[in-house]
């Protein structure tokens, strides 16, 4: 596999995934125009996905990258690799639904929602199928699958649109009490919003039937004892990381200065705005996705300098997306309620930490491929620590802005400690001088379109932010691919 094909499968990962988050934010209109900002039911769906991202990480506790390394490390059989993973994780996803639901009292009164503990109940049930069915969706990228890979899971993403909005919108304008879903008055209960995304889990559940067929090449023993050894500083290494992500959307109504109705305001306020500077989050992802193969089976001698290409043009695409996604923020906060637009300045700053976290994710392949995966814990961890602390001082007084700067700071922080200590264990020339250009560059270019925006109408504004774009645009055609061709 080389950079062609590492090309074109995050072209169709990055296509579905694209296709998927413009559908996903589907949600976000309907959601930020039934739920109003005041209400403080946004914030209740923005922090109990907070937590489900967490849970996936614990449920999964490194398994995919694990999978990726015993699937194609010699000596190993991959069937039986396989079957043992999906063994692995799917007793543990059962076990932890029957203990959850064993104890839901508790663990939703810890969580703030002793009032609701079906909100619980249902995010914990959908979160650990969600898990199980992770390691088919791996299996499908370790066969360079990602056509199914991608129908799979727009699909779900599909399913739960049109269930949202056959919930949110058409049955209530109709005065259709489906199923007695409503009151008499058709008053909306989030709780039902849960209700779907289960249900589209269990979809794709069925749909990965072919793929769960595989769990019928037995269990290794020996080979479970060698994965989790392998994996355990990943689960700590992913549950750092995502803390890094979900740690201030959690701890909000905690620290908040305010009523705890206020506070779900404020962070649904926060939680609609971000789900702008997610387009960077679907990028990175994209990557990962071809990527984490891409990097295990890769046997080419010249790895470490493709390796380093790589950094470079995910930093270019991202930088260009970065500069889109700001150059036009007029029309993109149309996705959102108006109410919820006073969150917008979150953006930048969270677009530039998702950019960061990419980056750290390039670096991460050092001690993935040298077996030092403990490393990735501990700098997961100080990320989280700094994270946290960040959040704690300053929620009190700046609200969901610390939130933003708090993962801006962690990502930072991380990035830095894996570059330096990675150029010892396993140094790459990564270009740093095309780096530091386009990253100025980029900046620069954001300034201006700063600098307008405060000064000129908005189609003004728009218009000079397209011809900024084209600059950007034009020097890295000129520096990139021009220049080379020339060659």
């Amino acid at each position: 596999m080389n950079l062609k094909s590492l090309a074109k499968d995050t072209a169709i990962y990055g296509l579905s995934s694209i296709v998927a988050r413009f559908i996903n934010y589907l949600l976000v209109p309907i959601q930020t125009a039934r739920f109003a900002a005041s209400g403080g039911e946004y914030g209740i769906i923005t922090n109990i996905y907070a937590y489900v991202s967490l849970l996936i990480i614990l449920l999964t506790y490194g398994m995919e990258t694990t999978f990726f390394r015993f699937m194609t490390k010699e000596g190993e059989d991959p069937q039986r690799i396989y079957s043992t993973t999906l063994r692995m994780v799917g007793v543990t996803s059962l076990l932890s639904i029957i203990a959850v639901l064993l104890f839901i009292h508790p663990i939703a009164a810890a969580a703030g929602y002793a009032d609701h503990p079906e909100y619980v109940a249902v995010m914990f049930v959908t979160v650990a199928i969600d898990a199980f069915t992770a390691i088919p969706f791996a299996y499908l990228r370790i066969l360079h699958k990602p056509v199914k890979f991608a129908t799979l899971k727009v699909a779900n993403i599909l399913l739960n649109i049109t269930l949202n909005l056959t919930y949110l919108i058409i049955l209530p304008e109709l005065k259709i009490n489906l199923f007695g879903l409503y009151d008499d008055h058709f008053t909306l209960d989030v709780v039902f919003v849960f209700y779907i995304n289960l249900l589209c889990t269990l979809f794709t559940l069925l749909l990965l039937g072919k793929e769960l067929r595989g769990i019928s090449f037995g269990f290794d023993k020996a080979a479970c004892k060698r994965m989790l050894s392998y994996a355990w500083p990943l689960l700590v290494m992913g549950l750092a990381g995502q803390l890094n992500q979900a740690a201030s959307q959690i701890i909000f109504p905690y620290f908040y200065n305010g009523s705890n109705t206020e506070a779900l305001s404020q962070l649904g306020i926060y939680g609609a705005s971000i789900k702008i500077a997610m387009v960077m989050v679907m990028l990175t992802q994209a990557f990962r996705f071809a990527y984490e193969p891409f990097v295990f089976s890769n046997k080419d001698a010249d790895k470490k300098d493709t390796y380093a290409k790589a950094m470079k043009y995910y930093l270019i695409f991202t930088l260009l997306a970065f500069l889109a996604v700001m150059g036009y923020i007029d029309i993109l906060r149309l996705l959102i309620g108006r109410s919820y637009w006073e969150g917008l300045r979150v953006v930048p700053i969270v677009m530039a930490a998702e950019i960061m976290f990419g980056v750290f994710f390039n670096l991460s392949f050092w001690y993935k491929l040298t077996d030092r995966t403990i490393w990735g814990a501990w700098f997961s961890g100080i990320g989280a620590a700094v994270l946290i602390t960040t959040d704690i001082l300053f929620i009190p007084r700046f609200s969901y802005m610390a939130c933003a700067w708090a993962g801006f700071a962690a990502y930072g922080v991380s990035m830095i400690l894996s570059y330096f200590i990675g150029q010892k264990y396993y140094p790459i020339n990564y270009p740093l001088r095309d780096i530091a250009l386009y990253v100025s560059l980029a900046a620069m270019l954001y300034a201006l379109m700063t600098l307008g925006h405060d000064r000129l109408t908005t189609w003004a504004s728009l218009s000079v932010n397209t011809l900024l774009l084209l600059v950007f645009a034009a020097v890295i055609l000129k520096r990139e691919f021009f220049r080379k061709a020339v060659k």
